[in-house]
């Protein structure tokens, strides 16, 4: 087994919260678009990354990272596709590794997490089978899950995230000095803040 864990980047959602032209990963951050600095940051571990997207943010991704690295999944609520969702896409993630050491599930909007966070969520796995960051007491991403539960993430379905994996498996608080663990680009005013600060006021941590 790869003894890294490998960074799974969740680019396949709506965005229907943000009400912009254009899908909000696809939207500026400086030279680059939202999605394209995650990525930068997640590249700068050093760790794998993996990028789960649609075909629509498929260009944005492969402006990153290599083709081979991008997982398309349909969009969310395409006919006939009743089990998509932020579980399906975290399984065709996982699954597009399966030899990693563990995962970091890591949402897209969420550029200012730092590479130094995902470096020692990363760690972490060696002693814990469920790793968040968590900054003054709040909980945020990036989640890891360690190489043992490769089989229950592989088999999440639907837009429940990994909630039931995290439920029987004790989780390790892993305390940061990076509030962007917290900073999500979900509206207008969310890309406005991290454009103007570098941070947003963040809502509480529902996603799981």
């Amino acid at each position: 087994m790869n003894s890294r864990p490998a960074v799974i980047v969740l680019a396949a959602g709506k965005g229907s919260r943000f009400l912009g032209a254009d899908h909000k990963l696809a939207q500026s951050l400086g030279s680059l678009s939202v999605l394209g600095t995650t990525l930068r940051q997640a590249i700068a571990s050093q760790l794998p990354v993996v990028v789960v997207t649609t075909e629509a943010l498929a260009d944005v991704a492969r402006r990153s990272v290599a083709a081979r690295d991008v997982v398309l999944v349909p969009e969310v609520g395409s006919a006939g596709q009743p089990v998509l969702g932020m579980g399906y896409s975290i399984a065709a993630g996982v699954s597009a590794r399966p030899d990693a050491g563990g995962w970091l599930i890591l949402p897209g909007d969420m550029p200012r997490v730092q590479p130094a966070t995902l470096q020692r969520v990363a760690r972490e796995l060696t002693s814990h089978a469920v790793v968040y960051a968590q900054y003054k007491g709040r909980r945020g991403h990036p989640v890891g899950f360690s190489g043992e539960l490769y089989s229950e993430l592989a088999a999440l379905t639907g837009d429940e995230g990994a909630r039931r994996v995290i439920a029987r498996y004790p989780a390790f608080a892993l305390n940061v000095d990076d509030p962007g663990v917290l900073v999500d680009v979900d509206t207008v005013a969310d890309l406005d803040g991290v454009r103007g600060t570098g941070v947003s006021q963040a809502s509480p941590d529902t996603r799981w």
